[in-house]
């Protein structure tokens, strides 16, 4: 006697077997799944196999296992230790995080200042801020070169001032990389703080104020409360693409220091060496998700509007 499939309920009271709850589960969430695993995690698994191999005399990729790899970006080579590829991760790691400050100096005004905007003024605003996505990063660099170049008005304006030598340009240098970096990644800040702006509760601030509590405090105890999640989602958004921008510190910078993206970029070009590249791409994976994880926790720290507030 054949053994009767079990049957399975599922929403609003309908009977299913097991075989037929599968391929339903197969037709609707097999897409994504296969979407996931083919497009993410078989090239991480490639990455994580190729990060431990060892490359050969020629620049091919030889099946012989190592974490010489790690230990390399590490700073421990055949000649002792050697800082380079910790001051690499460590610079970009300061970099994203300048950024992340100077976008959130910036965001903070801006998203408050548009938040204020009436109704049809405030879509404009929007799409102000959103108007740098309509145009390549690779041409917008390009074109703070000419802003910051010695004709520009800027480098007048910087030289009447003393700031800069007679016919002098603005670039390249610290100032210029972080100007291009933050045109780059402020939208990024101020959608998702505009979004939490907007969803102030203002009765708790004048609550605050009524009580006694004087600007700063009322700001901080009943305002920065209900745009934390914002601000945290923000924050992320920039500083894990800033930690392998390579563009505009190359451009803008003047190509004088190595930066993670660009350590990644020459493993896998000129070097020809994919598993060390495999290594570096890892480790900056790893930031990424140390980023998530990060928002994550302070998202939950949050919990909802107003609460632990005053």
């Amino acid at each position: 006697m054949a053994r009767k499939a079990r049957a399975i309920e599922v929403r609003f009271g309908e009977q299913l077997t097991f075989w037929g709850q599968l391929v339903r589960s197969a037709f609707t969430s097999g897409p994504a799944i296969a979407w996931v695993t083919v497009l993410l995690l078989v090239p991480m698994l490639g990455i994580l196999l190729t990060s431990v191999l060892t490359r050969g005399p020629y620049g091919e990729i030889e099946l012989r296992f190592t974490l010489e790899n790690y230990r390399r970006l590490a700073g421990f080579g055949l000649f002792g230790f050697d800082p380079q590829y910790p001051f690499i991760i460590l610079r970009s790691l300061v970099m994203a995080a300048g950024t992340t400050a100077v976008c959130l100096l910036a965001g903070f005004p801006l998203a408050f200042f548009i938040s204020a905007l009436p109704g049809r003024l405030k879509q404009v605003a929007l799409t102000l801020v959103v108007i740098p996505f309509w145009t390549n990063l690779l041409i917008r660099t390009y074109a703070w070169q000419l802003l910051l170049g010695p004709d520009s008005f800027l480098a007048t304006v910087a030289e009447a001032l003393h700031l800069v030598e007679e016919d002098a340009p603005l670039y390249p240098g610290t100032f210029a990389v972080y100007l291009g970096m933050l045109c780059a990644y402020l939208p990024f800040l101020v959608l998702p703080l505009y979004t939490s702006v907007e969803k102030i509760d203002w009765s708790i601030a004048e609550a605050a104020s009524d009580l006694g509590a004087d600007g700063p405090r009322v700001f901080w105890h009943a305002i920065l409360p209900q745009v934390m999640p914002g601000v945290v989602a923000g924050m992320v958004l920039v500083f894990i693409p800033a930690t392998g921008q390579f563009v505009i510190p190359d451009l803008l910078g003047g190509a004088k220091t190595v930066m993670l993206g660009n350590a990644i970029q020459q493993q896998y070009g000129a070097s020809r060496d994919w598993p060390f590249g495999a290594a570096i791409t890892l480790v900056g994976m790893a930031v990424v998700l140390g980023g998530l994880l990060l928002q994550q926790r302070f998202t939950r720290k949050g919990g909802e509007p107003g609460e632990g507030m005053l």
